[in-house]
């Protein structure tokens, strides 16, 4: 009974605010705190983000996924190959090493983009893709990197001895042996940086400047309403339909999700 009782505490506590959120969307009111409008429901909320052009939200959510998306995948092959050469190759002081990315990693965001916004001017990158995922890959790094690391060392490596001896090279090892077996860590860790580059709002704002390059975050953020009214129920529908591409990678990747960050590599 306990169990149970937790578990729908559980539940409760993470559904509530996207049940508020959604039922907030449906409702005609502007008022943040009615759920629902004296006429009942309604998808007007949801019509004008998708199909007004002025609020360019199909815009922003593209540039959130594509952005994501590349960030994602470069983080997850520079940490890849970082984690196989820390945990295989005779590399003095990994641990040192280790520690001194996690103690980069740690410096608030607040803290360089100054510096980075005078870089991305200087390169003539600002409100471009570049200007996002380049940031995006060095602040997923660390924790792409760790993740991975602590996976690479659960694969036995008689892998690599069987490889090298039928003659695979390092590169050869990695790619036909070693990344197979560690896939669904590299999916779990893909999603994770996949969706702290999708939630990310600093380097978004400074370094973009109209829907080219906007992300979803500062689309929903800069929603304005008529007479200095909040549009409530367009921001909660925008936040809704921003949450989808999240929830339909995990759902399509569950399971590799699960199995990367519960199991290791191989049972013997």
């Amino acid at each position: 009974l306990l169990i149970g009782v937790a578990g729908l505490l559980a539940v409760g506590w993470s559904l509530g605010p996207f049940l508020y959120m959604t039922a907030v969307s449906l409702s005609g009111s502007v008022d943040f705190a009615a759920v629902a409008a004296p006429g009942g429901y309604t998808l007007d909320n949801y019509h004008t983000i998708l199909a007004g052009k002025t609020l360019h939200f199909l815009d922003y959510l593209r540039n959130s996924i594509l952005i994501s998306a590349a960030s994602a995948l470069g983080a997850v092959l520079i940490a890849g190959l970082a984690a196989y050469a820390l945990t295989r190759l005779p590399l003095p002081g990994t641990d040192y090493i280790l520690f001194a990315v996690l103690a980069l990693s740690m410096l608030p965001p607040i803290s360089i983009i100054g510096y980075l916004f005078r870089l991305m001017t200087g390169l003539g990158w600002i409100n471009t893709y570049p200007a996002l995922i380049l940031p995006y890959i060095g602040w997923t790094v660390p924790l792409s990197l760790w993740i991975l690391v602590s996976y690479f060392r659960q694969v036995p490596r008689e892998l690599d001895r069987a490889a090298m001896v039928d003659g695979c090279s390092h590169w050869q090892t990695l790619w036909r042996v070693i990344f197979p077996v560690v896939l669904p860590a590299l999916f779990s860790t893909a999603i994770l940086a996949f969706i702290f580059a999708f939630n990310e709002f600093l380097f978004a704002l400074m370094l973009t400047t109209d829907h080219q390059a906007r992300t979803v975050p500062v689309g929903i953020a800069l929603f304005q309403g008529a007479h200095g009214l909040t549009p409530w129920g367009q921001i909660m529908a925008a936040s809704v339909v921003a949450t989808l591409p999240v929830v339909v990678i995990t759902l399509v990747f569950q399971r590799h999700i699960i199995q990367g960050l519960t199991r290791g590599a191989v049972r013997g």
